[in-house]
Order: C-alpha cells, then structure tokens, then sequence
C-alpha cells in the first residue's frame, strides 16, 4: 500500500511539473517566490458562513455545530482537485455535492486552493517550491465568498519549512474567512526530492503554526482561525502530542488515506488512535485513486458514520 501512495505522489509530482514551469515563467499564476505583490481586496460586509462568526465568541468553536465540505485543486492542475479551471462552474457542482449531505447541521463550503505547490525541480533557492501570486488567491478567495464559505490555503513546503510558507500569506491571513491546510507529506528533508519518498512533520513544528494564528486571531480580532493538517499516513506526523490547544483556532486533522473504502478506514483508524482530544477529524476522497480498482467512492452517509465523526470532508 505504501509504495503504491508513493507511486501516486510521484505522479502528481510529475504532473505538476509542467504547471511549475509555466508558473515560473512570466504571466502564469504560480511565481517561484519570493514576496506577495499587492494588498489583498477587503469586503466591508461578511458573507453568509463563517464569515458572519464575531470574534469576541472566540471560546465557541465553528466546527461544533458546523460540517465542512470542500474541494480543493490549483490553477490549470486537474490532477490535484476539481477546484480548477472555470471557478464558478467548479463552485457550482461543489454546491451539488454539498446537497447530497444529510441536513443535520449547517454546512460551510470549504475551497482549498494549493497556494504552496511542491515542485520536482529545486528553484532559486533549492526548497523545491512555488507560490501563488496574489491574483490567483484572490481569484480563488472571491470563489469562496460566493459560496459563502472559507478559503484554505493548502502549503505543500518541498524543502522548507511549515512557518515560513504560512507566514508568507499574512496579508491574506488577517482576512476573517482564510485559513490554512498544512501537507506533511510533501515536506521533505535536506536532500530528498519530492515524490521519492514521503514528508514529515513533527507536532511541536504543527504547534508553531498553530500558536502563530493564535496570535493574528488576536492582534486583529479575527473570528477562529481553521487549521488543517493532511496525514496520508501514520508516519508522516511525529510526536503529535507537541500540538497544543490554542484559543481562536480550530485545528483538523484531515486523514488522506488512499483506496476501498476498507483501506481508507484501516487508515482512518490508524490515525485517530494517535489525534490528540482537541483535534478534530477530517476525511478526504479522491475522485479516481479511490475508485481505480472499480469500487464506488463513498457516500456522504458512509463519511459521517466514521467515528470521531468528521467535522470537514474535502475531495480531490
């Protein structure tokens, strides 16, 4: 099972070459760093969803009461989500999905727009890296709050580390409905390239991220932050305990196990053995690499009887 997740990682890698290069080049949408250009646009009146969350209730978390459904992708990358290409079409078949999901509680539209893309290829500076420009978040924050919904910034690091990449949004980030998505899996150590063998992360590096939107959930008096971090495996998180609580920040861990709907809950239970209380669960399903063998994805009704319940489920 490993080696095939390892294969589809290096696939993807693959593919995301070409979109690295041509983001490299003049006019695309990804640049291979290093500043954000421009100031993001502010809406004066909030959206309908999280959004509407006034910071003083800060000690009530959204995800109590709230489900999470998303899709994610990045620019012209198919392969890497269906949120992609014609954003309002996207939007809209993201709406269909979302109305096949029990009632029950409200449910907040989640758009996950891979803003720190891992690259087979080093760059300027060797972290095997490219970042989104400010046109293209902006592109895609629009999106969001045309659902009504929250923007995450998914950070795939390659060779660098988890709070630089974060920090490197802060203008974004002091927006009430942007938070992140953090993917161990691609953060890779001095020598390794992506896609050869998994990342990792360590819950005191998770723990820095987390107590640095704390302090902008603070200094700006934003409603709760959310902060995922994708697990494809048991190995790619150490020391999960180093994760802390912190006020106004609603940490979910999103496990991306691959296959049946056996295999993905074997992984699912692997995981949440080792989630700390005060995480929450998230689920992610992939369109194709889920139904490869010819089984069917499953169902929303099949997603909320896992247990921790899900509180976001996003599909790629």
């Amino acid at each position: 099972m490993a080696g095939s997740k390892v294969g589809r990682r290096a696939f993807l890698t693959a593919a995301l070459a070409g979109a690295a290069s041509a983001a490299c080049s003049s006019g695309g949408d990804f640049f291979s760093v290093p500043t954000l250009s421009r100031p993001p646009t502010r809406l004066d009146a909030p959206a309908a969803g999280l959004r509407g969350f006034p910071a003083q209730v800060a000690a009530h978390s959204v995800v109590d009461d709230h489900l999470l459904v998303g899709y994610c992708g990045a620019p012209g990358s198919p392969a890497l989500g269906r949120m992609t290409g014609d954003l309002q079409e996207a939007s809209a078949q993201l709406r269909e999905l979302i109305g096949t999901y029990p009632k029950d509680r409200p449910v907040v539209p989640v758009v996950e727009l891979i803003a720190t893309t891992v690259n087979p290829t080093p760059g300027p500076d060797g972290m095997f890296r490219s970042r989104a420009n400010d046109s293209t978040i902006q592109r895609y924050l629009d999106a969001a709050r045309a659902l009504g919904g929250q923007l995450l910034l998914n950070i795939q690091p390659g060779r660098a580390d988890f709070l630089p990449e974060v920090k490197a949004f802060e203008r974004w980030l002091t927006e009430p409905d942007v938070g992140v998505a953090l993917d161990p899996e691609w953060a890779v150590e001095p020598g390794v390239v992506p896609g050869e063998e998994f990342g990792v992360t360590t819950g005191e590096e998770l723990d820095g991220v987390a107590a640095y939107l704390a302090s902008l959930v603070a200094r700006h008096r934003l409603p709760e932050k959310i902060m995922v971090y994708h697990q494809v495996a048991v190995s790619v998180v150490r020391d999960v305990a180093g994760l802390k609580r912190h006020s106004g920040v609603a940490v979910i861990n999103v496990v991306d196990g691959i296959g049946s709907a056996e295999a993905k809950k074997a992984t699912w239970d692997l995981v949440m053995k080792r989630r700390p209380p005060h995480v929450n669960a998230g689920f992610k399903l992939f369109y194709q690499e889920d139904t490869r063998g010819g089984g069917a994805l499953m169902t929303p009704e099949q997603v909320l009887a896992l247990q921790p319940k899900p509180v976001y489920v996003v599909y790629e």
